[in-house]
């Protein structure tokens, strides 16, 4: 097979897995709807732009841009949460576009955007590089281009990684998501294209009983943890159930009052 149909094939294949596990995020979409709302304000929409939201999962950073007058359109790469998001911007009584795809290629003309935001979203895709250059080709010059991401050393950023280490290796060139969650490294990856990059940071709290409870929660629905249970359930339920314990112990330590924090990063900058 041609070098460049077989690394299509594998990057397909783990697309393919991806939009698997997301298919289950929809339980989710209430811990991040505050947040999109912060992004929203961060990107600084308003009424009658024209804005993309990539990775749009349930709708809720697309709707929150509706409702304030914006000309939205949502793409995901999981039929199963655009449903949700269709019928998300029906009970909000807001028109949006709604667009199965990928960001790394993206369906759309050149410029055609005044602002594209993604809410952990685009930090899923494999390959950075086409992330970021699809996202700011379809910006018009002097957009905007806002989003928010996982710190690597937020709750989340570190489940990643300890997600990581119990998963079988990615296809060579694959970035890890949490990756995204480094200003340094965030700078370098938007590159010379943009300026006035901004940094901000945003905290949200999900209610949980116990670690055992967010666990299990987020064995139910987020993508990642999904995949790592599917594969070592059967294959080897011992080391399955030695990264339980180090999760739960995770947990822990962002458990207070029955809420585990979680924090984010929000970046902004503008299309030169």
């Amino acid at each position: 097979m041609n070098p460049v149909a077989q690394d299509q094939d594998v990057f397909a294949k783990f697309k393919e897995m991806q939009k698997q596990g997301w298919s289950h995020f929809a339980p989710l979409e209430m811990m991040t709807t505050p947040p999109a709302a912060r992004l929203v304000a961060h990107a600084h929409v308003l009424p009658g732009q024209k804005l993309l939201d990539v990775g749009t999962g349930t709708g809720v950073v697309a709707v929150t841009a509706a409702r304030l007058g914006a000309h939205v359109t949502g793409l995901d790469l999981t039929p199963a949460l655009l449903e949700r998001a269709r019928e998300n911007s029906n009970i909000a009584g807001v028109d949006v576009e709604w667009h199965q795809g990928d960001v790394e290629f993206l369906p759309f003309e050149t410029g055609t955007y005044d602002v594209v935001t993604s809410q952990f979203g685009h930090m899923f895709a494999p390959r950075p590089e086409l992330a970021v250059s699809e996202m700011l080709r379809v910006l018009k010059p002097g957009g905007t281009i806002a989003f928010s991401t996982w710190p690597p050393e937020s709750i989340i950023g570190q489940t990643l990684q300890l997600v990581g280490r119990y998963m079988p290796p990615p296809p060579p060139g694959v970035s890890p998501p949490h990756q995204w969650g480094d200003p340094t490294l965030v700078r370098e990856r938007l590159g010379e294209g943009v300026k006035d990059i901004a940094f901000n940071r945003g905290t949200f709290f999900a209610s949980a009983l116990s670690p055992q409870h967010f666990r299990v929660h987020l064995e139910q629905t987020a993508g990642p943890v999904i995949k790592l249970v599917e594969n070592l359930s059967t294959s080897d339920p011992a080391r399955l159930e030695e990264f339980r314990h180090l999760y739960e112990g995770l947990v822990e330590e962002y458990l207070e009052d029955n809420t585990v924090r979680q924090d984010y990063l929000l970046t902004r900058a503008t299309k030169i």
